[in-house]
């Protein structure tokens, strides 16, 4: 066992408990520092003296003949304009018509020929452009924030894109690419065995990772899992098949989210031996060929990498990355119902197959509501009617709970990716009518009373006892309330031309979505603050809530649901400030929401 950390060549970064890791210090671009570059910079033309501004300011001034990219109302009146075809965002904001000059037109089509960046949008030297969610009087925080078109289709109600990946300002990664490399390429799947921190370590990180993360995505097989986990400790590194490469990917994935939620002695250690763990495993699976040899364990790798990259705001990286994970289980028949496309294998492997596809069907829907992005993951015949609980299981007493967990999101993605997801995707309005509207929620309704009781019967007081007695299911609770509830809120907040939002339907759904983040921070408060696109989707649903506050204050009057909306946003806000001394995404989140109050 301790072959498996001796004469290594590379630092483990959980010693770095011990003795901290140095990270390159951040300037305020968000890059490395660099003493070279600096210096470059300072001696930079643009650098110029207080004496030769003077001196410029007193050249005469001459007007560039130079022709407008914007459209012509924004022309007018003197807006910004992002110069989005066929309407800017400027425009529908406004509801008014978006028209380009001839000569603007002409211009767009060479750059788009030519392949080059739109004037307006080229990020100037030495910063990029950082897309994030489009708000009203956004703070750029220094960075160029390009406006976009609102994620939710036809519904001004909602405003806010989730941010695409972050070259700067990143909880985890200290560099452009989400996998840094630190291996050499001779090294093979020995050099990634010889960083494993000592067995002891990494059982503690094992344990966190089933209990923080596979109460929600019950995925692996946990019996499975040690019988293969030990048996590989048992070995010495050199002794272990380059086929056992997805077995060393998935286990240094877990140590990488397992990381993610235990207690560190501090922030930057976490984020050290987090990002090490996770290199180590894309390096596991380039070393077992994963493109071309698709595995179960390769595919369960790869959800959990794509979990880690958006934990880390890298939701760019993970909806690609996504993507290869669809064709491989695509390529393996995952899709396909085991009892018919594989009828010989055995009764676990069924399970694990129909527990594998249903986890790729919740990822890839949820992440395509989050981004407004058409999903991929459609074409099935796994009957999950069909998964049944492992009672002889040892290290599942909750299996009976877990497969109900898993039948109720495999339901809940199924109406959501059919009533949501294609017409977000195409920005078309969700309902085309208040009677569409109607049929749309009561379906949604159905799907809800279909759920069994523990996670259909929802209050504070039930989620407190249900906590204090198996917290596993008042995690599953949780995360299936605030994903249903914030579906529900799309539904009632859509609006065009030919209906209105349901303003307290939209608001009740909110806070209950919303409430279910508030108490998963407080059973759960460090869980909280790691899953991001939990606490994404509640931001959302506090701007919502702030948005049509704002709009509709004259229609709610003294309504007591209006109390309740504040009430929301401000407890929002505390919580985004208890990060936003090291998060600059919260700190802008707060200047968001106050503007509201």
């Amino acid at each position: 066992m301790d072959s498996h950390v001796t004469a290594t060549k590379h630092p483990r970064p959980f010693d770095s408990i011990l003795q901290p890791t140095p990270v390159p210090s951040i300037n305020t671009n968000g890059h490395a520092f660099d003493p070279e570059h600096d210096a470059r910079e300072s001696n930079h033309p643009s650098h110029t003296s207080p004496a030769s501004d003077a001196s410029s300011s007193t050249r005469q001034i001459r007007r560039r003949n130079k022709p407008s990219l914007s459209c012509e109302t924004c022309t007018v009146k003197k807006t910004k304009c992002d110069r989005t075809r066929p309407a800017c965002f400027a425009c529908v904001k406004r509801k008014s018509e978006c028209h380009y000059s001839q000569l603007a037109d002409l211009i767009e089509e060479s750059h788009r020929a030519l392949g080059v960046e739109s004037p307006r949008k080229r990020a100037k030297s030495g910063t990029r452009t950082v897309p994030t969610f489009s708000t009203p009087n956004n703070e750029s925080n220094g960075m160029e924030l390009p406006d976009r078109k609102s994620s939710t289709g036809s519904s001004p109600m909602l405003l806010s894109n989730i941010p695409f990946s972050h070259g700067t300002g990143s909880n985890i990664f200290k560099s452009e690419h989400p996998f840094v490399n630190y291996w050499t390429a001779k090294g093979g799947l020995k050099e990634v065995i010889d960083v494993l921190p000592s067995k002891d370590q990494a059982d503690i990180l094992v344990a966190k990772y089933f209990e923080a993360v596979d109460p929600v995505y019950p995925m692996i097989h946990r019996e499975t899992f040690h019988r293969d986990y030990d048996i590989f400790w048992a070995q010495k590194p050199t002794d272990v098949p380059k086929k056992d490469g997805d077995l060393v990917a998935l286990i240094f994935v877990i140590l990488a989210m397992g990381t993610q939620f235990v207690a560190m002695p501090s922030r930057d250690q976490k984020e050290q031996t987090a990002e090490f763990h996770v290199s180590a495993s894309y390096q596991a699976l380039r070393v077992f060929s994963y493109l071309a040899r698709p595995s179960m364990r390769s595919i369960q790798t790869m959800i959990l990498l794509i979990y880690f990259l958006m934990n880390d705001n890298h939701a760019a990286d993970a909806f690609a990355f996504a993507g290869i994970v669809i064709r491989h289980a695509y390529a393996l028949g995952l899709n396909r119902e085991p009892s018919t496309f594989c009828p010989h294998t055995s009764p676990l492997e069924k399970q694990q197959r129909r527990k594998i596809w249903q986890a790729i069907y919740f990822q890839d829907t949820f992440l395509t509501i989050l981004l407004a992005l058409p999903p991929t993951a459609t074409h099935t015949d796994v009957r999950i009617a069909d998964l049944e609980p492992e009672m002889d299981n040892p290290f599942a007493p909750s299996a009976s709970t877990d497969v109900s967990y898993i039948s109720s999101m495999w339901y809940l993605a199924r109406i959501v990716q059919s009533t949501l997801c294609t017409p977000r995707s195409l920005n078309l309005p969700i309902c085309s009518s208040s009677s569409d509207r109607m049929r749309i929620v009561e379906s949604f309704h159905r799907i809800y009373t279909s759920f069994p009781n523990p996670f259909r019967t929802f209050s504070e007081a039930y989620i407190y006892d249900l906590a204090s007695r198996s917290k596993r299911l008042a995690r599953q609770t949780l995360f299936l309330t605030s994903n249903y509830f914030h579906c529900l809120m799309l539904v009632y907040a859509d609006q065009h031309a030919a209906l209105e939002c349901d303003v307290h339907g939209t608001l009740d759904a909110a806070h209950e979505a919303i409430n279910s983040f508030f108490l998963l921070h407080t059973l759960f408060e460090d869980e909280a603050r790691v899953w991001y696109h939990f606490s994404h989707r509640a931001f959302l649903e506090a701007q919502t809530i702030a948005e049509i506050l704002k709009n509709e204050s004259d229609r709610l009057g003294m309504d007591p649901i209006r109390m309740k909306g504040k009430n929301d946003i401000l407890r929002m806000i505390g919580i985004l400030q208890l990060s936003s001394d090291h998060d600059a995404q919260a700190r802008t989140r707060v200047s968001v929401l106050s503007q509201y109050l």
